[in-house]
């Protein structure tokens, strides 16, 4: 089956316990990495292993970093 999306996109957080977590929308694809530079070889990987065949594979991987902030009031 050929994949029609150029792209994949994911849930990037702040994980509680330090570093960050990345959650493919519309694949079962996790990973987690403590810096965000590391995050993106993680994701990187984890989509050639999700996508074995590089005609299947998206060719972009988009982020989407959700951040929570607290300030006082």
């Amino acid at each position: 089956m050929k994949n029609t999306s150029t792209e994949i996109i994911f849930l990037v957080e702040e994980d509680l316990e330090g570093g960050y977590t990345a959650k493919a929308l519309g694949e079962s694809i996790f990973t987690q990495a403590d810096d965000i530079s590391s995050l993106k070889e993680m994701l990187r990987d984890a989509v050639r292993c999700h996508f074995p065949d590089e005609a299947n594979r998206p060719k972009a991987i988009r982020l989407h970093i959700v951040r929570d902030e607290v300030i006082a009031s």
